[in-house]
Formats: C-alpha cells, structure tokens, sequence
C-alpha cells in the first residue's frame, strides 16, 4: 500500500473514526519500531557472546535451593 493509497482509506474513514484509526497506526507503528529496536539489540547480544543457552530445569532447580527465594502466600 503506497502513502496515497493509505491517504485515501483514512479520508473514507466517517470524519469521528479518523482520529482513532490514526491513534491506533501511530500505536502500532511505536511498537513495531521498539520491536526492532529489541530484535537488534538480542542479535548484538548474540554477536558479542553475551548470550548462553538455559536450561529452564536447572533455573527452577536453583530457584528450589536459593533460600533467598520465599513463595508467596495468599
């Protein structure tokens, strides 16, 4: 979809949902780039060996032993 095409489907929009849609596609599109910004900053962090594998067995099993770690009651 090109910015005219984008343009036009706005301008259809009834004059009082213009103003939500255009919201909403400013909403998505800050997302999207703080998406990106995460993706990239993850695949530096890969790069750069700041990344190791993990075993989610052995964290609940550190988690067990850590007496640091008290469980929440109701």
């Amino acid at each position: 979809m090109t910015q005219d095409e984008a343009l036009r489907a706005l301008q259809a929009l009834p004059t009082e949902l213009r103003e939500r849609a255009l919201a909403r596609l400013k909403d998505e599109a800050e997302r999207l780039q703080v998406l990106k910004q995460l993706i990239r900053d993850g695949l530096d962090d890969a790069e750069s060996g700041d990344v190791t594998d993990w075993d989610p067995a052995s964290l609940l099993a550190e988690l067990d032993d850590d007496s640091r770690f008290t469980p929440r009651t109701a």
